[in-house]
């Protein structure tokens, strides 16, 4: 067909998981007979698969829209239209609609595009085949969703409308898939989904079970299990944890705590206390001290006092965290959380400025403690400049300056720098 030869460039904003939806995007265009093209002006079809998690986002996002060139057709996908179709249909000239993770369906909607309708496709969510092609961002890293959607409530969350309940592949589906990416040459593997840690409740599996069998899968390789939430760890800690002394797996965990304060915690539907949060923190650290440990902060949640506030910073000093993703509050669309009375903008400003500083501080004095550390880095990044990015046996971030090509692979080396947000180190 004529219009199969369209040229089209794709653009995923977002999580990993939005990433992997996008490289599915791409593969099954490609496959399709469509011309995929690096740079924008060379498109003929925009296609741009969104998110609208925070505002802040849907506003960059809603701006990239909105600049969009007129001469070409615009296909927008994601979680935005989900989330905000109202203003997306009032701020933006599109010629395709969809909802997020559209598989091959993305196939109908570009041949309809171009053939000049206008498409929208906001039917049921999705839960696309992981047999189906896919064009990575990155060879070296293999990115596979687990499942979609979550068995949350949280009063603040938009991505909910977006994403649906808990939708899981079986644990033979993963584990194709992952043979499959190693087979094409990935080396690093990201177990990706809104909430790991719910896998397989509706289908009978769980996480410790599907991270178990992906460790048994021959070959040189690294997984990295993606954010989990403190309430479905809890019931399979044990099991969890022993899955996590396997060799291949990142000693990294990303457990949102979102708020030190239990009172908050209730007025967000976050179904845990700051204790649950702690026992799992220090379950993971006994079996694992260098645990490269990431969790989330929301300051200036409606309800959340002066003090409940000083709670947080306070969890923060203690657990200290290597990472702390600091967010400021703000209203959703059609959440709880929207009809809530809310604090003032200053206030939450204010609030998020001294976590942020904080967080900086304890990252600093976690990062200096791997100074002269020698060990192996799969470097699965290009830096800035000459130079690459790669990752230790703790997910910790490793920058080596070269002009060699390390993409890809295994290399040692010895930290001789440290940095709030990345160790330096040199090839031995």
């Amino acid at each position: 067909m004529v219009e199969d030869s369209k040229r089209v460039y794709v653009k995923s904003f977002g999580c990993s998981a939005n990433v992997a939806d996008g490289e599915v995007i791409a593969g099954c265009l490609s496959e399709a007979g469509f011309q995929l093209v690096e740079c924008l002006r060379d498109a003929e079809i925009l296609v741009y698969n969104t998110c609208a998690v925070k505002s802040p986002t849907e506003n960059r996002v809603m701006d990239v829209l909105r600049k969009a060139p007129r001469d070409k057709r615009l296909v927008v996908t994601g979680c935005l239209p989900l989330i905000n179709f109202e203003r997306l249909k009032s701020e933006v000239e599109f010629d395709g609609v969809t909802g997020p993770a559209p598989g091959d369906r993305i196939v109908e909607v570009l041949r309809r595009v171009a053939a000049g309708e206008k498409v929208i496709f906001l039917g049921g969510v999705s839960k696309p085949s992981l047999c189906l092609p896919r064009i990575p961002v990155n060879p070296a890293v293999s990115i596979v969703p687990i499942n979609y959607g979550c068995l949350g409530n949280c009063s603040y969350c938009c991505v909910r409308f977006a994403r649906g309940r808990l939708r899981s592949y079986s644990v033979d589906e993963v584990v194709g898939r992952v043979k499959q990416d190693l087979d094409s040459g990935a080396k690093e593997v990201w177990l990706t989904s809104q909430d790991t840690a719910c896998y397989g409740k509706d289908i009978g599996a769980s996480l410790a079970d599907l991270l178990s069998r992906v460790c048994e899968v021959e070959g040189d390789f690294f997984v990295r299990v993606g954010m989990m939430n403190p309430d479905h760890v809890t019931g399979m800690l044990g099991e969890l944890v022993e899955a996590y002394k396997c060799g291949k797996v990142f000693k990294f965990l990303h457990l949102p705590v979102q708020s030190g304060d239990d009172e908050v915690l209730g007025l967000m539907n976050r179904r845990y206390t700051v204790g649950d949060f702690r026992a799992v923190v220090q379950a993971f650290r006994k079996e694992a001290p260098r645990l490269t440990l990431s969790t989330d902060v929301i300051c200036g949640f409606p309800g959340e006092s002066r003090e409940a506030f000083g709670r947080t910073k306070r969890l923060l000093a203690e657990v200290k965290p290597d990472v702390v993703n600091v967010s400021k509050f703000f209203s959703r669309p059609r959440t709880q959380a929207e009809r809530m009375a809310a604090l003032s903008p200053n206030e939450v400003k204010r609030r998020s400025g001294e976590a942020a500083e904080l967080s900086r501080r304890i990252s600093f004095e976690r990062n200096r403690a791997w100074m002269g550390w020698e060990g192996t880095v799969l470097f699965d990044e290009r830096g800035k400049g000459e130079s690459w990015m790669g990752r230790n046996f703790a997910y910790k971030p490793v920058v080596v300056k070269t002009c060699e090509s390390l993409l890809g692979r295994f290399a040692q080396v010895r930290v001789i720098n440290a940095f709030s947000s990345y160790l330096e180190a040199e090839l031995v």
